[in-house]
């Protein structure tokens, strides 16, 4: 049961579409899925999705979740990631968004950190059987009550969801919807090691709102996502423009172009959120000529400081604003000129869109006494970077809302415009999974002398891992066994010719 909402929340907003049009479409499955978890695509309207959810917040309750506890998601981006977020939400819980590539000792540490009391995956994903590897981390997590997934032949212990969504039970509790409350719980890595960072509604609809309204996302928008939905970014490009354009939700599970293309052209999508290098080698290809009904696309940068330097966008149907995003953080969006080269970034207050006339604040950066970049505004998470905030002494000017972010960053004098030049030392980001070197240097000290694991430069995901071991084959099933990310166990790969 639902309260009058105090301030947005998620689910408000969703309530608003359903309302106003409960027979329009709203989510499409990637049309890979059948390959990508087994499972047939769904399409689903504004009435059906609101069933679907009903059902699965049912589920919650029935389990004995309490309110305000934490449910952890690992989910491909399907519509069930979807679906279960605002379930969740209805349900009064808080979700904590799990990565695909985790492993159980990732996982693990995410469940215990957070106090989790359930968790939700898919049997299968990209071959991988997840349905097991929640279990296993379960077993280890000892705050976990219920464990529940998607799919058929779920194993033994594991409640389906499936069967959740077909019972249709309507047991409901009564949640204020307000937007202070907790919603989401994402994961990041700093110089002081592994963080978890809760949001509230609040700051999730600010960090979507900078972006839609960057971008000039239309009421009733059609949006396809390629971006996984299991951070603060990926959640708001996602869910956020979706629930604030009222429109329809194309799901694409990152990648494949062919499939893509197709997607965007049986849809008709005119909003296409993709990361940027891959907007940017999009473009490069000639492909946006092929897909005439994108008028907008949305690139994520998850290594900001590539962006000054990188290509100029050709495709003039259709614009381009990149999203600068700094690990869990915040973000903030600039749409390119017409010249299709990035735009200038100047310190302080920017609005939403950043270039009009009298525009709510969105944010504001700010270039530290150590040269670094910092944010502030209605989505930066103060509370869960404490221990990152500067020392207000230093300053001229109360600072305490300011976050950090570790990169450096540096003012152009003859232009005003600020620079962000590298990103925080110490701290390695492979296609957005975030390591300390330090760390990848202990993982490989375990296994034995002569082994090495670092990151190495790579333009278009930051950096890429690289190990060396005397048996390669014998490293990998080490670090399996260890229940280490997939993207450690394969940079032990054997490699034929020059690398």
């Amino acid at each position: 049961m639902i309260h009058s909402s105090v301030s947005p929340t998620l689910d408000a907003l969703f309530g608003r579409s359903l309302v106003r049009q409960p027979d329009a479409l709203a989510l499409v499955d990637p049309a890979d899925k059948p390959r990508v978890t087994g499972q047939p695509a769904r399409r689903l309207s504004y009435a059906e999705a609101d069933r679907a959810i009903a059902a699965l917040s049912a589920h919650f309750i029935e389990a004995g979740l309490p309110a305000n506890s934490v449910i952890a998601v690992q989910l491909p981006n399907t519509v069930e990631l979807m679906l279960t977020v605002l379930a969740a939400h209805r349900a009064g819980l808080i979700v904590a968004l799990l990565p695909l590539l985790w492993r159980q000792a990732e996982l693990t540490m995410a469940l215990n950190r957070t106090g989790a009391r359930a968790i939700v995956t898919s049997k299968m994903i990209d071959g991988v059987v997840h349905a097991d590897l929640a279990l296993n981390a379960a077993v280890e997590a000892f705050s976990i009550r219920h464990v529940c997934g998607f799919g058929t032949d779920l194993p033994e212990g594991m409640a389906s969801l499936d069967l959740a969504m077909e019972s249709r039970s309507f047991t409901t509790r009564t949640v204020t919807q307000d937007g202070r409350r907790a919603a989401i719980i994402s994961f990041d890595v700093t110089g002081d090691g592994f963080r978890a960072v809760p949001r509230t509604h609040l700051n999730l609809i600010a960090g979507a709102l900078a972006v839609f309204l960057e971008s000039d996302v239309p009421q009733g928008a059609t949006v396809l996502s390629a971006v996984m939905p299991a951070s603060f970014a990926g959640l708001t490009s996602s869910l956020g423009l979706w629930l604030l354009s009222g429109g329809a939700l194309m799901l694409h599970h990152p990648f494949d172009n062919e499939v893509l293309e197709r997607q965007v052209q049986d849809h008709l999508c005119d909003t296409l959120v993709v990361p940027a290098q891959l907007a940017l080698r999009l473009d490069e290809a000639g492909m946006p000529a092929r897909l005439p009904s994108v008028r907008r696309t949305i690139g994520l940068w998850r290594a900001p400081e590539q962006v000054a330097t990188s290509p100029a966008w050709s495709h003039g149907c259709s614009s381009l604003t990149d999203v600068y995003l700094f690990g869990e953080v915040g973000l903030f969006g600039a749409r390119r000129s017409a010249n299709g080269a990035a735009a200038s970034i100047l310190p302080g207050p920017h609005g939403a869109p950043r270039d009009a006339a009298g525009s709510s604040i969105a944010g504001e950066t700010l270039i530290t006494p150590k040269g670094t970049l910092a944010l502030r505004g209605p989505m930066v998470p103060v509370a869960a970077y404490a221990a990152s905030n500067f020392d207000s002494d230093s300053l001229t000017l109360p600072e305490a809302d300011l976050v950090d972010t570790g990169y450096s960053a540096r003012l152009d004098r003859p232009s005003g415009s600020l620079h962000i030049t590298a990103p925080p030392p110490g701290i390695m980001a492979v296609s957005g999974y975030r390591f300390l070197a330090h760390d990848l240097g202990e993982w490989a000290k375990r296994l034995g002398q002569g082994t090495l694991l670092t990151a190495l430069p790579d333009r278009l995901n930051g950096h890429r891992l690289a190990g060396r071991a005397p048996d390669n084959a014998r490293a990998r099933k080490a670090l399996a066994a260890l229940g280490l990310n997939p993207l450690m166990i394969e940079a032990f790969r054997d490699r034929i010719g020059p690398t």
